[in-house]
């Protein structure tokens, strides 16, 4: 099988490359160049796509002596990936631009082009597992990992994806793969992981927002009393179950924290209240993807709505793109923008974008 192995730099992805080959397939290194003004160093562990990353990720080919490719998709990733994620936080809403990478650049532009190439599938180094039924049919998996599992931000495949996907690592745990990559003596072992955001090196949102976005004065209301108790330069900068960087003079009252409850984008209004507001037990999401079939009628699942939180036990429904998700307990926090992601036992079942949330008594 022609494959080709999507090179990041890291560790993950070397060990990928390697694994694909030593299966016996014809394995292509490429490497995406995701920034139209690549830096030529890591200012952090955050950041990645810099020149030392592409350098890296062809050390690494070189080793494995498979040939090497950069491809620009820094337009298609402006565009899919950066421009959807301001324009989510400026309607007040929390994207994962990790779940919109997937979806739009590696299993949208960079298949797409694979295949148009020649090329039977892509591999990747995320930690996920693709399980093979009798019947041919392939399922997305939890990662053997709990800690790595990345099937969450990979909730948005469908079965045409799936089926021209490989995640060579999902079956072995992080310090396995960081001693295999030693022992194949690659450099990049002892690389530290990036992390999200990926475009964002130094971590600062709210700054990299206002930089876009500038600054828009609005007020920060308590949701008990209507009252404004303070002030905002942006309300894309706050976002639900958020509780530190308020800006308040108070960040308690009657002896309880206040946390971000609502955020009105259309009024640039924050509402900030006490935990008890945050709780929620129903789901509404839009966009829905499945990684198969789409569940017929009221199914049983688990659902969970960040990359590493807790897995709820729940009801599900869909009704043509739309998602109704019914909880067995409550979960806080809960912002629109976010991804819910469907599972049945291990097996990612699907996902949807967060359009609303509230309590159901």
């Amino acid at each position: 099988m022609r494959v080709v192995a999507a090179m990041s730099g890291g560790v993950d992805s070397a060990v990928a490359a390697a694994r694909m080959l030593d299966a016996g397939h014809e394995v292509v290194g490429v490497h995406l160049a995701l920034s139209q003004s690549a830096a030529t160093l890591r200012e952090s562990a955050r950041g990645c796509c810099t020149i030392e990353d592409a350098g890296d990720a062809r050390r690494v080919a070189d080793m494995l002596g498979i040939p090497f490719y950069v491809w620009d998709m820094a337009a298609r990733f402006k565009r899919d990936v950066m421009e959807d994620f301001v324009a989510e936080y400026s309607a007040g809403r929390t994207p994962n631009p990790c779940l919109r990478c997937n979806e739009k650049i590696k299993f949208s532009a960079l298949l797409d082009k694979a295949v148009a190439l020649g090329f039977d599938a892509v591999a990747t180094g995320h930690y996920a597992q693709v399980v093979e039924r009798p019947d041919g049919v392939r399922e997305l998996h939890r990662a053997v990992d709990a800690d790595k599992d990345q099937s969450y931000v990979l909730g948005v495949l469908d079965a045409d994806q799936l089926a021209r996907a490989f995640f060579p690592l999902g079956d072995t745990r992080k310090p396995e793969i960081r001693a295999e990559a030693r022992e194949r003596g690659f450099y990049v072992a002892s690389k530290p992981d990036s992390y999200d955001i990926c475009f964002i090196a130094d971590g600062d949102t709210r700054g990299w927002l206002a930089q876009r976005l500038g600054e828009q004065p609005g007020d920060i209301v308590d949701a008990a009393s209507g009252e404004v108790v303070g002030s905002h330069s942006g309300s894309y900068g706050y976002t639900v179950g958020q509780r530190r960087g308020l800006g308040l003079p108070r960040s308690r009252q009657d002896g309880e924290a206040r946390y971000v409850v609502g955020v009105d984008a259309a009024t640039n209004t924050v509402t900030i209240g006490t935990s008890d507001l945050l709780g929620v037990n129903a789901i509404r999401g839009d966009h829905a993807r499945w990684c198969g079939t789409a569940p017929e009628g009221v199914v049983q699942v688990g659902a969970q709505v960040r990359a590493h939180g807790e897995e709820v036990p729940a009801q599900a429904w869909a009704s043509g793109a739309d998602v109704e998700v019914r909880l067995s307990s409550r979960l806080r926090g809960v912002a629109p923008g976010q991804s819910v992601v469907l599972y049945d036992g291990t097996r990612v079942v699907g996902s949807a974008t967060i359009a609303s949330s509230w309590l159901e008594r």
